[in-house]
């Protein structure tokens, strides 16, 4: 039985929900990327300035809770990988070029390839995703990879 097969286990009080928390130089700037992508912003908590400084995002079956950095983002330490799934990548990569991403050409490996920030790449094709997969920078250079759901 490989991992992916292997039921779920029944360990009292075990994780069964899991929600990636991003810091972001700006969580508006962020709502308004994420929202491209099928984000909504469910709950927004402000300073007393009426900056956002936390909020909670969601798609149809996917969170990402955003926090106001203390400090400079460096992408280059990115140490949480994002990764999502589309029904269909093609689409979302014409949709987000339509709404002013960049549009990155192929991959070549390297991390500032494309300009950095709001940029989407061409579709590649893997063996381990064979219906393809695209990386797209956020608006802090984040590296998003969003595969096709087969």
């Amino acid at each position: 039985m490989s991992i992916t097969q292997r039921p779920a286990p029944s360990i009292p009080g075990s994780v069964n929900r899991l929600v990636t928390y991003v810091h972001v130089a700006d969580v508006e700037v962020s709502l308004t990327f994420y929202a491209l992508l099928g984000f909504v912003p469910q709950n927004v908590m402000k300073d007393v300035r009426g900056r956002v400084f936390w909020a909670l995002s969601q798609s149809d079956k996917a969170e990402i809770m955003f926090a106001r950095a203390d400090g400079p983002i460096d992408s280059e330490q990115q140490a949480v990988l994002l990764y999502m799934y589309s029904a269909d990548v093609a689409a979302l990569r014409r949709h987000l070029l339509a709404s002013g991403l960049h549009d990155g050409g192929h991959y070549h490996g390297a991390r500032g390839s494309g300009g950095g920030r709001r940029v989407v790449f061409e579709i590649a094709r893997r063996d381990y995703m064979p219906g393809g997969e695209m990386r797209v920078h956020d608006p802090d250079a984040y590296c998003i990879l969003i595969g096709q759901l087969e």
